[in-house]
């Protein structure tokens, strides 16, 4: 059970003293005890508008966001944007259950191409591919879910434009990084791992695995990919030309995902690529366990996927691991798995971040996980609109409180953007409408997205989840254009805290605009 503190705890009850007589505000800290005048008025508009939505979207619309934690690149892209490749790209679609493939068209299928001038057709592909118009009957709301993927699959070829859509995205959205999960060589990892058969020990596995160069090889074509798919991004977005895109300024970086209903040989043979690609490539960054974590599979062997993290977590030191773990609900799965998934993923799996985590709940020893959690700095990726469409926890019945008041480092995200017909300013008026947040929690929030992202180098701030500045950038003025030498070399060296100070240039502007 979740010890549940009182709502004005967070709410009202702003001024709690820390160490060396500084106060905490919402996570953050200040040393004259009062949070700037700027952020005071700030506060003050912000309660002005709560309920007026035109000018609440407006205002959060310009909240600069940090950066998207969890999100698909599949599923990132609007299904407008799929329907548009499936069009180009001469797919058929099948007329009963709406699913793209490749020409020609058979029996029972129509060209995509047939949506341009059918609407009724374009809207039937698009209710199929995305949760737009879909009420739970028949099927629920995981199930559509996750059922869109297999559908609008065969339009997801061109990922150098997909990654320039989601690019220019987030630009418009305030956001001052990319970190986007992809597959990379399925077939050619799965045909290896076939080759090498199962073995129930990993380290004899992991030598099999890369033995003959071929795991060797699809590093190299992985990377290649990269090369390709960014190339592809840039001419897109005319990075390099005075009319670029915003999106040609944000860092990107890859998370491989690792497909948890695959045979076990295959998930570890996923895992070692995306960790072996993580020492060659900066870009590539760590893995997720993608796939529905109720799939019988997935439960399975949900406790041996944690034991191949933790063995490839001894061997190699660049690889971040973030997992889906607790995207779970009674009734969905057994009620055994309901009890120790997240923990497993922190203490086995060296989870740094939790996506989802709807179901700490029903964890054995809840309030020590979160404890542990938060004493670890265990970011769990709050995706609001995704949980209620998919798992029905909406509002109260969802956690993101609770891993507040425990402490807990939290970041908003969308995971599936596309699908979801959501964005980070939805996600962020969501939290605003359902949860009272003021302007300083917005404001940590995206600041806590950031330092937990992956971007190589250290952060702006002198420790995890406390926004005091580094020592060098103590005495500067934080996003300001002349930083102290200290704070420069910083900077120069650390690509996150480089992206932490343009956001905190964006949020003075922002915070500017409230200037009396």
């Amino acid at each position: 059970m979740i010890m549940i503190l009182s709502r004005s705890f967070i709410a009202v009850g702003m001024a709690v003293v820390v160490a060396g007589g500084a106060t905490w505000a919402g996570a953050e800290v200040t040393t004259d005890g009062a949070a700037p005048d700027s952020a005071s008025r700030v506060e003050a508009y912000l309660d002005g508008i709560r309920q007026e939505p035109g000018r609440l979207r407006e205002f959060v619309s310009g909240l600069p966001k940090g950066v998207d934690l969890h999100t698909h690149l599949s599923g990132a892209v609007s299904t407008d944007f799929l329907l548009r490749s499936a069009e180009r790209d001469g797919l058929c679609v099948d007329t009963t259950s709406f699913t793209a493939s490749a020409p020609p068209c058979g029996a029972g299928q129509r060209p995509a191409r047939d949506a341009v001038t059918d609407t009724h057709f374009a809207d039937e592909i698009v209710r199929a591919w995305s949760m737009r118009g879909f009420t739970p009957g028949s099927e629920s709301g995981h199930d559509h879910f996750f059922a869109t993927f297999g559908k609008f699959g065969a339009a997801t070829s061109h990922k150098g434009e997909m990654l320039a859509a989601f690019a220019s995205q987030a630009a418009a959205q305030h956001e001052f990084a990319l970190e986007v999960m992809l597959s990379r060589r399925s077939g050619a990892v799965q045909e290896l791992a076939r080759r090498v058969g199962p073995d129930t020990d990993l380290a004899r596995l992991r030598e099999r695995l890369l033995a003959d160069g071929a795991m060797a090889g699809i590093v190299k074509a992985a990377r290649a990919d990269a090369d390709a798919d960014i190339a592809q991004m840039r001419a897109v977005l005319r990075c390099g030309r005075t009319n670029a895109d915003p999106g040609c300024g944000l860092p990107l970086r890859f998370l491989l995902q690792v497909t948890r209903t695959a045979a076990p040989e295959v998930v570890f043979a996923q895992m070692l690529l995306g960790f072996e690609l993580a020492e060659a490539d900066r870009r590539y960054v760590g893995v997720n366990l993608v796939a529905p974590e109720d799939d019988p599979v997935a439960l399975r062997d949900y406790r041996a996927h944690m034991r191949m993290l933790d063995h490839l977590r001894g061997l190699y030191s660049e690889a971040h691991i973030t997992l889906h773990a607790g995207e779970l609900v009674p009734g969905l799965a057994p009620a055994a798995d309901l009890r120790f998934h997240i923990r497993d993923a922190v203490e086995t799996g060296h989870a740094e971040r939790i996506g989802h985590g709807a179901d700490i709940g029903g964890e054995d020893d809840a309030d020590g996980l979160l404890a542990e959690m938060a004493r670890e700095h265990v970011l769990v990726e709050i995706a609001l609109t995704s949980n209620c469409q998919i798992l029905q926890v909406c509002g109260d019945r969802h956690p993101f409180m609770a891993y507040r008041r425990a402490g807990v480092p939290v970041a908003l995200v969308t995971d599936d953007a596309g699908i979801e017909h959501t964005d980070m300013t939805d996600e962020y008026i969501r939290a605003i409408r359902d949860y009272r947040l003021r302007y300083t929690e917005l404001r940590t929030l995206a600041r806590t997205a950031l330092d937990h992202g992956f971007l190589q180098g250290r952060s702006l701030w002198r420790a995890p989840d406390d926004h005091t500045p580094a020592p060098e950038c103590a005495d500067s003025r934080l996003g300001g254009t002349a930083p102290a030498p200290a704070c420069r070399a910083l900077l120069r060296a650390s690509a996150k805290a480089r992206a932490e100070w343009k956001q905190e240039a964006a949020f003075a502007a922002f915070e500017d605009r409230y200037d009396g």
